[in-house]
């Protein structure tokens, strides 16, 4: 084994133990907020962008609009979200994160920032921008790789003969499991 297929493995190894303990994170808070993961990631997804259109909400956490109401509908009975009026047009609704949602996040996420901020300083800037390009690429991966074991868990139509092989989409291997 070279030395560079000895790094891609510790990374790999790396990458797949980060993504466990984000999913245990994920796990543990939104069992405190009284929330399923779905609805943990679209409210992740709203505190990101503030305010999407249900439609966007919808594109952005890979749901079918007819989930996403339900999801929208949990989250205002748990007073973490509300549907508001486009101020740009008026016809159209929008799905907001409320304060208290943003202040639970804080109170459950700060420690975490604050954690992470030594580490961080670690890294020059030039290393920082790597690293939130290396991440932002590979969640482009991990999405793509999502979809594609979406398809291959629709039941196909009579006649036709499922996709059950390859490496994946575009034949990458996965990075993680």
């Amino acid at each position: 084994m070279t030395s560079r297929e000895a790094l891609l493995g510790q990374l790999n190894d790396a990458v797949r133990r980060e993504q466990r303990a984000s999913a245990a994170v994920n796990d543990a808070a939104n069992q405190l907020l009284g929330i399923n993961a779905t609805d943990g990631r679209c409210l992740d997804i709203l505190a990101e962008h503030g305010s999407l259109s249900a439609g966007e909400l919808a594109r952005e956490a890979r749901l079918t609009t007819g989930g996403l109401t339900a999801v929208i509908d949990r989250l205002e009975r748990a007073g973490y979200a509300k549907r508001i009026a486009d101020p740009g047009d008026r016809r159209r609704v929008l799905v907001q994160i409320t304060d208290r949602a943003r202040e639970l996040s804080w109170e459950l996420f700060g420690p975490l920032a604050a954690a992470s901020g030594p580490l961080l300083d670690r890294y020059t800037e030039e290393q920082l921008q790597m690293l939130a390009e290396f991440h932002a690429l590979a969640a482009g991966v991990q999405e793509r790789h999502a979809d594609w074991l979406r398809k291959r868990a629709r039941p196909e139509p009579p006649g036709t003969a499922p996709d059950r092989g390859g490496d994946g989409p575009g034949g990458a291997a996965p990075t993680s499991r």
